[in-house]
């Protein structure tokens, strides 16, 4: 029988973290959209979850590059 191969995380553990701080953010009603924060307020959960990728990708998390 084969050798199942290891799959990598594509996510890595700050980005997760990125993540869930964005998205108490957003439940709390004070994650702003736009640069600066100067935006609405964002209701959509999926907005919330990429401001937070967002965000990690600009610490330097491990976050696979944006799909066009």
């Amino acid at each position: 029988m084969a050798k199942k191969k290891g799959s990598s995380r594509k996510y890595g553990k700050a980005a997760g973290k990125s993540v869930k701080s964005a998205m108490h953010r957003e439940k709390r009603g004070t994650l702003r959209s736009g640069k600066g924060g100067k935006g609405g307020k964002v209701t959509s959960r999926k907005q919330a979850i990429a401001i937070g990728l967002s965000e990690a990708r600009k610490k330097g998390a491990k976050v696979p590059k944006k799909s066009v």
